[in-house]
């Protein structure tokens, strides 16, 4: 099997665990939010604050590093499995001892016990890094696939009886400790790799001089993604950062959805073909058009129909959630086409030049959030879209200078997606007009469903059509072969 295969086989099956595992998540998410109410997301969303923190910690970069190596030995991977076992024991012990610290500068007491519970969620992750990491590496993702879901419906079940229980905000500490605790033996049975003792300096200091830059990057990753939860926990409170998590885990279960999907393929497709650039690029092209093919449509119908989505799906408690989950959809649309940007260099082993684009956006976010946060979730939530895109230039240039890029046709790539979308958000927006307030709510969505993906298929059609030929080939490259000859 090609490379080629491999990766369109990868995505396939890359997408069936993400959509699976998030379709199902999602359920137990909305299920979880009719049920507690904002101001219990928001006490876990602060504690996560924290845990996040401590996590960035976890395996010093080591599982990246396995990945992307060329050259792979059996000390290179026990190196990395015992050192990020001790280390994911340590901040499991840090944790728990530094609770009521974390709980009392956070100012939400009660936040204690609950930090207490998560930090046992590093040790389980710690158990499970290196086996998840040589999968990647093999181009296993059915196997990632099957855990996933397992411990999803697993954790999902949890959370949910104990919410019909009372159990409150402990539904959500015991979804996720069950989630993972199911993962570690369904994942070693699978992986079929079991550590050995040969730990050496010398393989030691491989993982780490690639690991160290990509521990930097999640560093920074967390002030840049984490400092508005930060920031609005702080000044605002449980309640008002409830509103804002959900909106912001909206698109985050969009991104995982539509972009982290070929990303898991990505890095190691493109580490494989990191010393053929032109090979990268025009896998680079391809991989964001693909994805804007799916994520522009995404996300501007959910920026169009928010009002409409969060009093079907959550109820009328969530309404101060509208207005930010709308803003973030615009952010969402630059953040899929730039998600593939730090994957190359990543994969083409320049991990401190994505170090430094993100210590700019992690300051800049973090300046940005500390200016607006007073005036309230939906300043945080415009200042985070506004910087983002005052600076992505920063990012293509990179990319431009490592794999010579031509801006012209990698902007190229978006021209029919984005030209399908504008189309199809008129449709939305016109039938809106005729038909808001005339038909039920459910009636409703079913209505902008079809209409909008009508239209955004015909234009593709109409404007693009060795585009939607093209991508009707890389799906039927992922199926099964047993499946194709059936037909």
């Amino acid at each position: 099997m090609n490379l080629k295969e491999k990766a369109v086989k990868g995505v396939f099956w890359s997408a069936l665990q993400k959509w699976g595992e998030q379709a199902i998540s999602f359920t137990v998410f909305l299920v979880l939010a009719r049920l507690l109410g904002p101001h219990v997301f928001g006490l876990v969303a602060t504690a996560s604050v924290f845990l996040a923190f401590v996590q960035v910690f976890l395996d010093q970069g080591f599982a990246e590093a396995v990945v992307q190596r060329g050259e792979l030995e059996p000390e290179h991977l026990n190196t990395a499995f015992w050192v990020g076992l001790g280390t994911s024991t340590l901040l499991t012990i840090i944790g728990i001892a530094c609770a009521d610290v974390a709980a009392n500068a956070l100012q939400q007491p009660q936040l204690a016990p609950i930090i207490r519970w998560l930090s046992l969620s590093f040790v389980l992750r710690g158990l499970n890094s290196v086996q998840a990491a040589i999968l990647r590496r093999k181009f296993d993702f059915k196997s990632l696939a099957v855990r996933s879901l397992i411990g999803t419906v697993v954790g999902g079940v949890t959370g949910v009886t104990m919410a019909l229980s009372g159990y409150g905000v402990w539904s959500l500490v015991g979804q996720q400790l069950s989630n993972l605790l199911v993962g570690v033996p369904l994942l070693w049975w699978i992986s079929g790799w079991r550590p050995g003792f040969q730990v050496s300096r010398k393989h030691f200091k491989d993982l780490f001089n690639f690991g160290i830059n990509v521990v930097a990057f999640d560093l920074l990753n967390f002030f840049n993604k984490r400092s508005d939860n930060l920031l609005v926990a702080l000044y605002l409170g449980p309640l008002q950062l409830g509103y804002y998590n959900v909106a912001y885990r909206l698109l985050e279960i969009m991104i995982q959805l539509l972009t982290n999907i070929t990303n898991q393929v990505a890095v190691p497709a493109f580490a494989k073909l990191q010393h053929e650039p032109e090979r990268v690029k025009n896998a680079f092209y391809k991989a964001t058009q693909l994805t804007s093919l799916i994520s522009f449509p995404a996300f501007l119908s959910v920026a169009v129909l928010s009002p409409e989505l969060v009093r079907l799906l959550f109820g009328e408690k969530w309404l101060p959630s509208i207005p930010v989950m709308q803003v973030l959809s615009i952010m969402g649309v630059l953040q899929s086409i730039f998600f593939f940007n730090s994957t190359v260099l990543l994969a083409m082993g320049k991990p401190n030049w994505r170090l430094w684009i993100n210590c700019l956006n992690a300051i800049t976010n973090f300046a940005a959030f500390a200016l607006v946060v007073k005036w309230g979730i939906l300043a945080v939530a415009s200042a985070f879209t506004i910087r983002g895109y005052l600076f992505s230039p920063i990012p293509i240039l990179a990319i431009q200078k490592l794999i010579r890029i031509k801006l012209k046709d990698y902007a190229s790539q978006f021209v029919a997606p984005l030209t399908g979308s504008l189309v199809m958000v008129a449709v939305l927006f016109g039938i809106r007009n005729v038909f808001s307030g005339s038909v039920n709510l459910y009636s409703l969505m079913v209505i902008y469903i079809l209409a909008g993906a009508i239209a955004y298929i015909a234009t593709l059609q109409l404007i693009a059509p060795k585009l939607v030929r093209s991508t009707l080939d890389l799906v039927l490259l992922a199926l099964p072969k047993s499946k194709l000859k059936k037909t």
